[in-house]
């Protein structure tokens, strides 16, 4: 059986395809880099992380940009007749005034792990832009063209435009094509596709919230009109029907479904196996019950589909409601490497399931400069949106220890170092080596950011010997806290207990659609150029537990 999700924590909007007998996936990074993870399969139940597409921070360049902006949905394609994929993807750079100012771009490589080509501009006219290649050479670009007009329904309508791949330009403006095959509204993350001469548009419904759907219409002419499914949601998390078109907030609390594990199902994407299989990732959550707030973020869940004899895609079991468990594709399995729990920083390049908020991680992490140590060089505070010496992971469970050790030598108060539990550079809480002038040398503390507003927590300030420290991050559930120790054996919890509910979007007032990460900072506010030693990064989580 395949266990929903597939991809555990921060990993929203997937884009399959399939080129032979492997299987790729794209997801969502938003303002985290390097950007546009794929993660590949051979057999759809092993994944393994296996690149980025955007790696690098000055193309596009996110500095600045505020939490939840950045790379959104991307489209990933293969075109067979090429023997190329394509990689569409849109930067947000401002949803001030709900104006949504975004800039698409198309991509492409022969190889999925690069190079990628120099990004073509598309256009600005919507999000969530995606690509299809008609099998008489033709392309089209499909995207939510965003509603900016007093008394339109907003957010907005599916449009359509011709791709010229010579010209390297769209042909003409986008044309609206479809507004839904339900009255769920908010509709977004168009994807064409033709089978047996039909163009089949896919798209999000109701929301990227509580009242999520993937929905399909279908057409004989790549510019409609579509009929819309019969069935209405074929993915969901809340069968019910509903109209609210009138309404343009995407979370919708109200349609929580309790007997659903998974919530927020939609935003989806299919592949047809060779075999004559059928399946279908999507966006999913997994909330705290009742805070109704999903810590992990958006994670990839998938589903087996089929298709009906009158040309219609179905969910495997005859119902359209996500399920956490999905009987797996007929094929033999091949086992893929998996992210290490512990990462002693012996490998002579950074692992690739590092992140850092709006540019590279290699930018301030060094792995060479002391052999079996990661080195980070210190720069702005983690509020800050622009240069942040934070290497994070994804939060992937909401059992997890997360344990360092660190070796750092404060001069100035300015210098702090250590572990983070981090949504936003607005949410996050900082167990920190600095030098304390009060205490006349290296001390511990906690500094709390919740949604702005900074707590120092004088309370927890400890005087510290100068010599390695080891820090740890207990995630039991609701309750999170912090332990420190000088040998790794002994351990004195410092500072109180966070809610980790609080570290989620449906709490967070400057970010949403991410996830939480855990990771260790520096930070540098005299000269930039403090540096910390970390001899290895252990994320021990029970991935099989559930949010509760």
């Amino acid at each position: 059986m395949l266990h929903n999700p597939i991809f555990k924590g921060f990993n929203p909007d997937p884009a399959i395809c399939r080129k032979g007998d492997d299987y790729y996936v794209a997801v969502s990074t938003f303002e985290w880099f390097p950007g546009i993870p794929i993660y590949h399969s051979k057999d759809m139940k092993h994944w393994e992380l296996l690149t980025h597409v955007l790696t690098d921070d000055t193309n596009p360049n996110l500095a600045k940009l505020p939490s939840a902006k950045g790379i959104w949905a991307p489209c990933l394609t293969y075109c067979e007749e090429e023997d190329m994929f394509y990689v569409v993807y849109g930067v947000m750079n401002s949803m001030n005034a709900r104006y949504f100012d975004v800039d698409n771009f198309l991509i492409t490589a022969k190889d999925i792990t690069g190079p990628w080509s120099e990004p073509v501009y598309l256009t600005s006219s919507g999000f969530d832009a995606s690509i299809l290649h008609d099998d008489d050479g033709r392309k089209y670009v499909v995207s939510l063209e965003w509603e900016t007009r007093e008394g339109y329904e907003k957010p907005g309508v599916i449009c359509c435009v011709e791709y010229d791949p010579v010209a390297k330009h769209v042909v003409g403006y986008p044309k609206r094509i479809w507004r839904g095959a339900t009255d769920r509204g908010c509709i977004e993350a168009p994807h064409l596709t033709k089978r047996d001469g039909w163009y089949y548009i896919m798209c999000a419904e109701g929301g990227t919230g509580y009242n999520h759907a993937v929905t399909m219409g279908r057409s004989r002419n790549v510019w409609g009109p579509y009929e819309p499914d019969p069935l209405g949601a074929i993915v969901t998390s809340q069968p019910r029907e509903s109209n609210e078109r009138a309404d343009p907030d995407h979370l919708k609390p109200k349609y929580f479904n309790p007997d659903s594990v998974l919530q927020k199902s939609g935003h989806g994407s299919y592949v047809d196996l060779p075999n004559g299989e059928t399946y279908l990732v999507h966006l999913t959550a997994r909330p705290f019950v009742p805070e109704l707030r999903c810590t992990l973020g958006r994670e990839t869940a998938i589903q087996k589909m089929t298709w009906t004899e009158d040309g219609w895609l179905r969910m495997a079991d005859g119902s359209n409601l996500a399920k956490p468990e999905v009987e797996e594709p007929d094929l033999p399995d091949v086992p893929m490497p998996r992210i290490p729990a512990r990462d002693d920083f012996d490998a002579p390049e950074l692992g690739n399931w590092y992140y850092a908020p709006r540019i590279m991680p290699t930018s301030f992490a060094d792995v060479t400069a002391r052999p079996g140590w990661v080195r980070l060089r210190g720069q702005e505070s983690l509020a800050s949106l622009n240069r942040t010496s934070l290497l994070a992971r994804k939060l992937t469970s909401v059992q997890a220890t997360v344990t360092t050790k660190m070796e750092f030598s404060p001069e100035v108060y300015q210098h702090s170092a250590g572990l983070v539990l981090y949504y936003d550079n607005m949410n996050n809480a900082f167990l920190r080596e600095y030098w304390s002038e009060t205490l006349g040398g290296p001390a511990i503390s906690i500094v709390r950011l919740e949604n702005g507003e900074k707590t120092e927590m004088l309370d927890t300030r400890t005087a510290v010997e100068d010599r390695a420290i080891y820090m740890r991050l207990n995630i039991r559930g609701r309750r999170s806290w912090f332990e420190w120790g000088y040998d790794g054996e002994h351990w004195s919890a410092i500072g109180p207990e966070f809610d980790t509910t609080t570290f989620s979007d449906e709490y967070c007032k400057f970010g949403e659609f991410t996830g939480t990460m855990v990771g260790i900072a520096v930070t540098d506010a005299a000269l930039h150029s403090k540096t910390a030693d970390f001899d290895f990064f252990e994320y021990e989580a029970d991935e099989s537990a559930p949010v509760e």
